[in-house]
């Protein structure tokens, strides 16, 4: 499967200007034969811990935009949205095939309580496998990359690649760094994390969108501009990583 990254600027609120430019993306991005494309956390209207912005259902603009976009261009799409819910708004990301049906959603499982988003986010409570062309794939969203039991949840359940949307600052790039790789070599798949660039009332991002592969070697990462990044994942080379160094399955109960 060939995967697009889709390191993505936001205008801060102007969902019909960063739709409109993700629609673009989406084209390119088909264009250059992608099967699937990630966009960051809250691309439509850049991040905040507290909803600034109104949360939005599965008929709001973004998710319904998107689905039609990803049927136009035929590529299938992960879009990320503060999703209505209740008794708090819920960060989630879904995904829809090249048809522009909603295949899955999965909401933030750890929301960022450093940054208060805990206050305002009601947490997920489940994970998220999706099969897009013979390729499994999980979803987590930015923090998530700090608490490995996820990701490992997701590679005992099959998964071939996990999927982070994120909103990484400038100032903690290399965790970024170091996280994506880490999640990947622990768990013999691949990780592609899709981050912001540029400046928000919020903070400063620097992007380094990459996909790593289940060996840790880094197989595509961006730069710190607006950038699609496209990179494979193979599924018979997660199989092939794991025959020969089982590490994955020699786990012991106390990892479990």
């Amino acid at each position: 499967m060939k995967l697009c990254c889709a390191q993505f600027s936001p205008r801060w609120g102007d969902v019909a200007s960063n739709l409109r430019r993700a629609g673009d993306m989406m084209r390119r991005a088909a264009e250059r034969g992608a099967d699937l494309i990630c966009f960051p956390e809250q691309f439509a209207t850049g991040w905040s811990p507290a909803p600034v912005f109104a949360p939005e259902d599965l008929q709001g603009k973004i998710v319904s935009t998107l689905r039609s976009f990803a049927k136009e261009h035929k590529i299938a799409v992960l879009g990320s949205f503060i999703e209505d819910f209740s008794p708090k708004p819920r960060n989630t990301a879904f995904l829809a095939n090249e048809r522009g049906e909603i295949l899955g959603l999965y909401a933030k499982m750890h929301p960022f309580a450093p940054g208060g988003e805990d206050r305002f986010i009601h947490p997920g409570g489940r994970r998220l496998l999706i099969d897009i062309h013979g390729v499994s794939l999980g979803v987590a969203i930015c923090y998530d990359l700090r608490f490995p039991s996820l990701f490992q949840g997701y590679a005992e359940e099959g998964a071939n690649a996990a999927l982070v949307p994120a909103a990484w600052p400038c100032r903690r790039r290399r965790h970024w760094q170091i996280f994506v790789q880490a999640r990947a070599i622990e768990n013999q798949m691949y990780v592609a994390g899709i981050n912001c660039t540029g400046r928000t009332p919020i903070d400063d991002y620097c992007g380094g969108s990459m996909i790593v592969d289940p060996c840790g070697k880094v197989a595509a990462e961006a730069g710190e501009s607006e950038e699609l990044l496209i990179g494979e994942i193979d599924p018979d080379v997660v199989r092939r990583a794991r025959e020969a160094f089982p590490a994955f399955g020699e786990r012991g109960g106390e990892d479990r």
